[in-house]
């Protein structure tokens, strides 16, 4: 029974060893396209102006916001 056991078990450790040893193909990482770096632009420009409009619906933090805009922008 123990000799089974044994066998069973150096057989699931060499079947295992197998699996390892197989190299996993790489993958070929493709470039973006140009239409998709458009797509990206205009969702990050998107973004930025819902920001400022979001926050040009509150006068207090939009006076704040523009603030920091024109301080960043003249150094």
């Amino acid at each position: 029974m123990t000799n089974q056991l044994e066998s069973l078990v150096e057989s699931i450790k060499s079947k295992v060893r197998a699996l390892k040893k197989k190299s996993k193909k790489p993958y070929i990482k493709m470039d973006k396209s140009s239409s998709v770096k458009v797509e990206i632009r205009s969702k990050k420009a998107r973004k930025l102006i819902d920001k400022t409009l979001k926050l040009a619906d509150r006068p207090r933090k939009a006076f704040r916001f523009l603030n920091t805009l024109s301080w960043s922008r003249s150094i």
